[in-house]
């Protein structure tokens, strides 16, 4: 689970796409608005009005294809964009080692479509979909955390993904594929990642073949599937200082129209990567009484066999919480993780407790997001890894928005 988009963040991000903002989470500049500025953005207040009426009403209205059961998922194009679903993100996380320093990365790409109907996108400057990214660095060593943020429109220079292969690009961020291999680059001012990564294991569909269902009802569901191990090689800029970095990274791509139900606000999501070169991801969902709903999980064998982990007993306990000096957020921190069906016991802590973003230029979400260390038994077996937490839904409620 990944979607940190708010649909009520859509004209907020086109002001913002206007102008080519970005937002490094440690420049919080005062604005001062000219007349010009103001004129500006009166002009795009027209411009996104007119364009709605022509389209019949706001993008929640349009008819994006729901997801459906028994769809078979096709590589290399399903790596590409899905124009007839409303919301998708690409999402990379990975921890990484220099010579003496540990590291955590997170870059994700999401698009959020305004409008279904094409010919609105037909001219260079027509709007169709918006893509918002996010990229934060944490430097475990040295207890810093950076995280930035951008949104663009879909236009030439300025954001794009294919729709036949991963290929995204929002401004100078972008992955794409070359040959086998996945590259990654990000920069922001003094902070960056230029990577490499290469497929150890084949993609992972979850759920049903790729089908993951998120709640009661049918439409409650996204296409969602991984590479959940891939070895990585670059570099990382931390404060102008470069270090050529190596590790492991997880990526998920999912997509679908109608993810969330108005009573879901949030979710608990877990990707670990274990030294006995298994993987598991784990989510639930969280609904208004704060309570959890059923659990999903896969399991990935050394071998690369997703083992669907729904019906498995698994439970998700938190065992602390972390209050943020920021956003006065209080967020669970520190976790056990059973799934009985499999005889997993799993202690999860984070790498760093302040892994927190704020991404009111882009997304308007504020959530957590952040490298963590594991330790516990398999089948009695006793292992160790490392992955990453995003725990949404607890400054504020996604409840309908995705």
């Amino acid at each position: 689970m990944h979607a940190i988009v708010q649909t009520g963040s859509i004209f907020c991000g086109y002001v913002a796409v206007a102008r080519n903002r970005r937002r490094p989470a440690r420049y919080c500049p005062t604005v001062i608005i000219s007349l010009e500025q103001k004129l500006l953005r009166i002009l795009f207040l027209i411009i996104f009005i007119v364009t709605f009426n022509l389209s019949n009403g706001f993008c929640v209205e349009q008819s994006f294809e729901d997801v459906v059961p028994n769809r078979t998922l096709s590589f290399p194009k399903d790596h590409g964009k899905h124009p007839e679903t409303q919301t998708e993100w690409w999402y990379f996380t990975g921890n990484l080692d220099s010579k003496d320093r540990q590291w955590g990365f997170q870059l994700t790409f999401f698009r959020r479509s305004m409008f279904k109907d094409r010919a609105f996108s037909e001219s260079a400057w027509g709007v169709r979909d918006l893509y918002p990214a996010h990229f934060a660095i944490t430097d475990v060593t040295g207890s810093r955390f950076f995280h930035s943020e951008m949104i663009s429109r879909e236009g030439p220079g300025l954001a794009h993904a294919k729709d036949d292969d991963l290929d995204i690009k929002v401004k100078n961020w972008k992955a794409y594929r070359d040959g086998q291999n996945i590259k990654l680059y990000a920069l922001e001012g003094a902070y960056s990642i230029e990577i490499t990564l290469k497929p150890l294991k084949p993609i992972v569909l979850h759920g049903s073949n790729g089908f993951s269902q998120k709640g009661k009802d049918p439409k409650q569901a996204s296409y969602y599937y991984s590479f959940t191990r891939m070895e990585a090689s670059g570099n990382i800029t931390f404060e102008g200082q470069t270090y050529n970095v190596s590790g492991l990274v997880w990526m998920d791509h999912e997509f679908g129209s109608s993810i969330l139900s108005g009573d879901q606000i949030g979710w608990d999501w877990f990707s670990i990567q274990l030294d006995d070169k298994t993987e598991l991801m784990v989510f639930s969902l969280r609904n208004r009484k704060g309570l959890f709903e059923k659990p999903f999980g896969t399991l990935v064998t050394e071998e690369g066999k997703p083992v669907e982990l729904s019906e498995k007993g698994i439970k998700i306990i938190p065992t602390g919480t972390w209050k943020s000096p920021k956003t006065g957020t209080t967020y669970p921190s520190g976790w056990k993780i059973i799934v009985e069906g499999e005889s997993i016991e799993l202690s999860v802590s984070p790498l760093l407790q302040d892994q927190e973003l704020s991404t009111s230029s882009s997304t308007q979400v504020i959530y957590w997001e952040g490298a963590i260390s594991v330790k516990g038994t398999v089948r009695g077996k006793q292992v160790s890894g490392r992955g990453y937490v995003e725990l949404v839904g607890y400054a504020h409620s996604m409840g309908g928005r995705l």
